[in-house]
């Protein structure tokens, strides 16, 4: 059994032991704004997605509310995020019954 002999001794010590305290500026770091930031590019591609019916827009909307919900706080405002889905989702559907061809790239020649 380990530590049950005599000549066994605790190495260590009470005395160097420190308590972990956070600083003040850790806690809650409102600096982070990247799911903010990706919420409104989110909210601004489905717009362009539905609006101009560009297939890519209505992904890359997807794609940044994924993002956006990744890098949410469980105390976040689960509603807006919830809000972005939709749309993003919406702006995918609804590209997608308006025209069902697949999607072409931004950058592939358009008369070929």
């Amino acid at each position: 059994m380990h530590g049950t002999g005599t000549g066994s001794s605790d190495p260590r010590r009470p005395d160097k032991e420190h308590r972990y305290k956070s600083s003040p500026n850790t806690q809650g770091a409102p600096d982070d704004l990247i799911p903010d930031y990706m919420n409104i590019l989110g909210m601004i591609f489905s717009m362009c997605g539905l609006m101009m019916r560009l297939k890519w827009c209505a992904w890359v909307s997807l794609y940044c509310s994924f993002i956006s919900f990744a890098n949410s706080r469980a105390n976040d405002d689960t509603k807006q995020i919830l809000s972005s889905f939709m749309l993003s989702i919406s702006a995918v559907v609804m590209s997608y019954l308006q025209n069902p061809q697949p999607m072409s790239p931004p950058w592939s020649p358009v008369f070929v």
